[in-house]
């Protein structure tokens, strides 16, 4: 059986969303650090996806790129979910006043995140901003906040395995009916956004909520579990790793045994190879004309499969970060740079975007890819190192703080 927290919350898990940092203690350091070295491998890993080369390349780079894609935001996911436990109390949910004050600074959170989401999203760059989808998720997920691990572990199966079918079904009446205009043309998000508002969100997004809020639920249950303990640290890297190998092998498996399946795919791509479809992107983009979409794992195919596959990932990568740090004070060190942009993750993904739109790297040629992204990673470890050195907090994480301050009006 896996324990239940006994820890004091992390000093920069909670960075993401603006959480507020807690005394760490000094037999804890390891895996207060690793969360922070997670956290900050999952904001590399998106800007390799939105600066870094097209994995086309192939070669070892390409496949580096190729890994990037989907599985990064995934991670960020999970540790949001965590984050939210910390919001709402760790070790303990916190209950009455306290509980409804935790309430509070979460829903406004929410909204300041999905304001964020749809502003960053008007810079009008090539990176579909996931930040107001993680606000939806945030909102969403909050009832659930005083469950046991266990008890939402089962609630993020059970969101895994029923929601994408959902979605593709919800997707394929977007298509084929006109009720989703109705619901636009009277969806008061749509107009303050000018996007397709609540549609958008939940159902035709790049990060549609439905299918984004299982990796949240399953990072609340990671939150609510003792990572002090070496075995519940190894019980997770355990799990993580039958269910990267549950997504990506039953993928692989069902694309190839199930009849019709692999030509289905491959028509899906313009007759492309389908021989991918179990765990890249090349695969293309998610689709409603054939249900055998369903079988693939792409990282964004927005399916059962990837979700188990990109949940496994996220959790070996969180419990290796773990392990790794505590382990060895010499990679700490190492990894220092990586660490603080952990620890200031929102500053750090909000300010990608922004360097993107603003140093014109969308219309850089592919050749200048790469020494694109090393700049970008270089220059944002040196902003980070510089500035956690001073401030507890990243310059967006103090600006959520003091957003959430009438929170504490709340009676």
């Amino acid at each position: 059986m896996l324990h239940a927290v006994s820890e004091v919350a992390p000093s920069g898990a909670a960075s993401a969303m603006g959480a507020d940092p807690a005394p760490s203690l000094t037999a804890s350091t390891g895996r207060l650090i690793g969360l922070d070295l997670a956290r900050g491998l999952a904001v590399f890993g998106m800007y390799a996806a939105h600066v870094g080369p097209d994995p086309s390349m192939g070669g070892p780079l390409g496949w580096v790129m190729e890994v990037a894609r989907g599985r990064s935001s995934a991670l960020f996911a999970l540790l949001a979910g965590f984050t939210l436990v910390l919001l709402t109390g760790r070790p303990q949910p916190r209950t009455g006043r306290a509980g409804r004050q935790a309430m509070g600074r979460v829903l406004i959170r929410s909204a300041v995140l999905v304001a964020l989401g749809y502003a960053l999203t008007c810079l009008d760059t090539s990176v579909d901003v996931i930040l107001a989808a993680y606000g939806m998720v945030f909102l969403l997920a909050l009832p659930l906040y005083r469950l046991r691990a266990d008890t939402l572990a089962v609630i993020a199966a059970a969101t895994a395995l029923v929601l994408p079918q959902v979605l593709y079904v919800l997707r394929a009446a977007v298509e084929g009916g006109s009720w989703a205009d109705a619901v636009i043309a009277h969806d008061p998000l749509a107009r303050i956004t000018d996007s397709d508002g609540i549609v958008e969100l939940f159902i035709t997004g790049a990060y549609p909520v439905l299918t984004w809020l299982p990796f949240v639920i399953a990072g609340m249950a990671v939150g609510r579990l003792d990572l002090a303990r070496p075995g519940v640290r190894a019980t997770v890297a355990l799990l993580g790793s039958g269910l990267a190998l549950l997504g990506y092998g039953g993928s692989w498996l069902a694309v190839n045994l199930v009849p019709g399946a692999q030509a289905a795919v491959s028509a899906t791509t313009g007759g492309g190879s389908a021989a991918s479809a179990w765990w890249s992107d090349a695969v293309g983009d998610p689709t409603t004309s054939t249900p055998d979409w369903l079988l693939v794992a792409a990282p964004h195919s927005q399916t059962t499969w990837s979700i188990l596959g990109n949940t496994g990932v996220g959790l070996v990568i969180i419990a290796a970060c773990l392990f790794a740090t505590d382990r060895s004070a010499r990679l700490r060190r190492l990894a220092a740079p990586v660490i603080a942009v952990g620890s200031v993750s929102l500053t750090a993904y909000v300010g990608h975007i922004i360097a993107i739109k603003t140093l014109g790297i969308d219309d850089l040629p592919t050749s200048a890819a790469l020494p694109a992204l090393a700049c970008l990673a270089a220059a944002s470890m040196l902003l980070a190192v510089a500035w956690t050195q001073v401030c507890r907090r990243g310059p967006l994480e103090y600006m959520l703080h003091a957003a959430t301050a009438p929170a504490r009006l709340i009676n």
